[in-house]
């Protein structure tokens, strides 16, 4: 493999192997060109790449590739984009898009972006790009199928409309009512069947073109003027993309959309990352720089809470997940520090805990039943009861709380279940249970007898 190219609604894989022998890979992504560049290409070209809902392939990526002495082409669309603005570093442009960018006569990214069905569908565009459009009216104009009023007309149709939504039939019908001539637009409308053209699509030929010819006259590796230099925000970013080449990226609005179906559900993970990330910063400004020293400690608790016993259904959850090595890394090393916060916090947090329910809503409800337990177990001398009490020896008094109750099976370490409620040990959570079952078992065993 010596050349990759990012590729998808501006102009098909097939299309393009017909120009250049290389190795074609979706729209690029955030760590996209980093992952590849670790690979050892000798030129990675982009045409197009994903932004907006996905993040978009960042610029340090691009120049840690070129410092590797890899050449980084682009054109097209956001390889346009990133070419004009990393050409002082070396990054090379090609085509009219790129230039015009780089020259300053388009500045906007909705001139280049178009909304495109998944790889499934070979990443066909839903809407027309807006330097399409340009290009495809100027031809119009010289072929005296509009005139310049109606040209104007359309063209500011286009320019205002949200890029997704910018077909041709939208974009007409949107001129129209602007005060454009029925019969020019109807012609033009015709015309379009045949005339309609893509400066996109050139530019990324064009680039295709280039790469092959200096391939053909040799390319030594690449050689640049600046020192790279490894900041802290790149190491952190280097280390999120992993090593996942050549995978599709997770759209984060498509997971939340499926947790929202589950409003519940939702609202507790999004308290929990909150608190993730709170707790995250906060053990930097406690002092803990490296969470070595807890991570082991962290890791066995995560798998054991995965109930993950081995290498092979280690690799199955990461495959599962989506991680490699080196984002597990990154997850356990959070979760060293969220563990480590969360032991330093937990005396101070009970304080709150009253404020939270009321603030919550759920103060009034929790304090009357407990009150009207606190009351019923003294009255019967149930204050502090036995298993003899009970009627039930700790096993089965466990399983009736957690599988009759709770419908959920009895944890295997009771007495680090009892740690996570909050509770001394395994005794504490005893007697909590056994009050419970005084209380709302013999409670209502009694009311139906009485019945």
């Amino acid at each position: 493999m010596s050349v990759v190219i990012f590729t998808g609604p501006t102009l098909s894989a097939a299309d393009a192997r017909r120009v250049l022998d290389a190795e074609y890979l979706p729209p690029a992504s955030e760590g996209d060109v980093y992952r590849w560049a670790r690979r050892g290409p000798q030129v990675i070209g982009i045409i197009d790449g994903y932004f907006e809902r996905v993040p978009a392939v960042w610029h340090k990526e691009i120049l840690w590739a070129m410092s590797r002495g890899i050449h980084v082409f682009g054109a097209a669309s956001m390889g346009a984009l990133r070419a004009a603005e990393l050409e002082a570093f070396g990054m090379e442009g090609v085509g009219a898009i790129f230039e015009a960018f780089r020259d300053g006569a388009l500045e906007d990214d909705d001139e280049v972006a178009v909304a495109h069905a998944g790889a499934e569908f070979d990443f066909r565009p839903a809407s027309e790009a807006m330097v399409d459009v340009r290009l495809t009216l100027g031809r119009a104009l010289d072929a005296a199928v509009i005139s310049r009023e109606t040209h104007a007309c359309i063209e500011a149709a286009a320019k205002a409309m949200f890029y997704p939504y910018r077909r041709y039939e939208l974009i007409l019908a949107y001129a129209r009512d602007a005060g454009a001539s029925s019969r020019e637009v109807d012609r033009f409308k015709g015309w379009l069947v045949d005339g309609r053209a893509s400066q996109k699509r050139a530019d990324a030929i064009a680039m295709l073109r280039t790469i092959k010819r200096r391939l053909r006259k040799g390319m030594e590796p690449k050689r640049v003027q600046y020192w790279f230099e490894n900041s802290s925000m790149w190491e952190s970013a280097s280390r999120l993309a992993g090593d996942a080449a050549g995978s599709q990226p997770v759209l984060l609005d498509a997971v939340l959309e499926e947790l929202r179906l589950d409003e519940a559900r939702f609202g507790q993970v999004q308290q929990a990352a909150l608190l993730r990330v709170l707790a995250v910063r906060q053990s930097y400004v406690q002092g803990l720089a490296d969470a070595g020293g807890q991570s082991a400690l962290a890791a066995a608790r995560f798998w054991r809470r995965h109930q993950v016993t081995d290498d092979q259904t280690r690799r199955a959850w990461m495959g599962d997940n989506q991680l490699d090595e080196t984002r597990l890394a990154m997850l356990l090393d959070d979760e060293a520090r969220v563990d480590w916060i969360r032991g330093l916090a937990a005396a101070d947090a009970s304080g709150y805990f009253l404020d939270h329910l009321r603030a919550s809503g759920d103060y009034a409800r929790l304090a009357e039943r407990a009150q009207s337990k606190q009351r019923w177990l003294s009255a019967h001398g149930l204050e502090d009861p036995s298993f003899t009490d009970v009627g039930l020896d700790a096993r089965a008094l466990f399983e009736w709380y957690f599988e009759d109750r709770l419908g959920r099976p009895v944890p295997a370490d009771l007495d680090r279940h009892s740690r996570e409620l909050g509770l001394k040990d395994r005794a504490a959570l005893e007697r909590h249970v056994a009050r419970e079952y005084c209380y709302s078992k013999r409670a209502a065993d009694k009311a139906a007898t009485q019945v």
